[in-house]
């Protein structure tokens, strides 16, 4: 399997110029429209210019589109790793638990508890050098999204797909993720493993604490953070494209309010330290330096340590579209016209 990225992705928001230049043609094909039909009927005019072609700038457009999507791309610099390298370096296993609930939508943190989250995880990882970090996803179920890696990249590209769909099963089980968190951390007794629980504390399904206290004895620490407001929101869902607050079944709206005494608890109970998430701060730099302190271990993992630049591909498609542009003229070309190949009929 290779890994493919882009080296330069900020180019591609050059990609925007194509419709916008699009729209530009079509106005300007519609002026000139205009100014044809001042001379008289369209089809009579058209018959007094004879080298006229509708066809050609159409074609001449396709060509310079392409042209200016094939030299994004290569100015984007597409990369696929083309060489694995196992790598030892001295850090901490940390598995993170992120809550992927329904009330993760709750906009009391903007934009929502949940984005918000992955938001500062993403910068996390990009800030990340030798530690070990996994990502498990819960809410009535908990489910491994990233394994245990030092592969960054990948991480953080998973990071940006997270959404509730995930999970089928609605709730909030952080007994089952920190379960699944020991199950899924290194083997072995000498090993320094940590685990980040961020979510609102509102656990419908099982018993955390014990499952905490089960996780200590095994020397995994256990910090917590809680984002939301402890007054309450009502949980923002989009039905059927329409913005409408959830209901339970008896058609009440829903509200969303932070549990600090059930996190509070599991960080006690698993040596860890619990921190509340604020609009500004999420806590997780915070939890970092906690986990900074800990003892290091010499970890193994594969990272891709080579990329082979594949933009030649689109530099020579670039080249072959500005070539087919220059050649076709907007005109009828009399020396090739009896190769009729625009002929349109009128």
């Amino acid at each position: 399997m290779h890994l493919f990225r882009f080296a330069n992705p900020e180019y591609l928001y050059l990609l925007l110029a194509v419709p916008v230049l699009i729209i530009l043609w079509l106005f300007n094909n519609y002026r000139r429209k205009r100014a044809f039909e001042k001379y008289g009927e369209m089809k009579l005019v058209l018959q007094l210019l004879p080298d006229y072609s509708k066809v050609r700038p159409v074609v001449k457009l396709i060509f310079e589109m392409l042209a200016v999507v094939a030299v994004t791309l290569m100015l984007a610099r597409p990369q696929f790793g083309s060489k694995i390298e196992e790598v030892k370096r001295q850090g901490v296993e940390v598995i993170i638990a992120l809550d992927v609930s329904n009330s993760m939508l709750a906009e009391d943190i903007q934009p929502n508890r949940l984005e918000r989250a992955k938001q500062a995880l993403s910068r996390l990882v990009e800030t990340l050098d030798n530690d070990k970090i996994g990502l498990i996803v819960f809410a009535g179920d908990a489910y491994v999204q990233i394994p245990v890696t030092t592969d960054y990249v990948s991480a953080k590209m998973f990071l940006s797909t997270i959404n509730p769909s995930l999970v089928p099963k609605q709730g909030t089980a952080i007994g089952s993720a920190i379960s699944l968190s020991m199950r899924s951390f290194s083997t072995g007794q000498d090993k320094s493993r940590a685990m980040i629980i961020i979510t609102d504390g509102e656990n419908h399904e099982d018993d955390p604490v014990a499952a905490a206290k089960e996780a200590a004895e095994a020397g995994i620490v256990i910090h917590t953070i809680g984002i939301g407001s402890p007054e309450g929101v009502p949980i923002m869902l989009n039905i059927n494209g329409r913005r409408e607050y959830m209901k339970d079944h008896e058609g009440n709206t829903v509200i969303s309010k932070l549990n600090e005494n059930i996190l509070k608890e599991i960080a006690i109970t698993a040596n860890g330290k619990y921190v509340r998430a604020t609009a500004t701060n999420l806590g997780i730099e915070q939890i970092f330096s906690e986990i900074r302190k800990m003892k290091k271990q010499e970890l193994e993992g594969t990272i891709y340590t080579e990329y082979n630049d594949q933009f030649q591909i689109f530099a020579g498609l670039a080249l072959l579209f500005i070539v087919a542009d220059f050649f076709i003229m907007e005109r009828k070309n009399k020396r090739l016209s009896g190769l009729k190949l625009f002929r349109i009929k009128i």
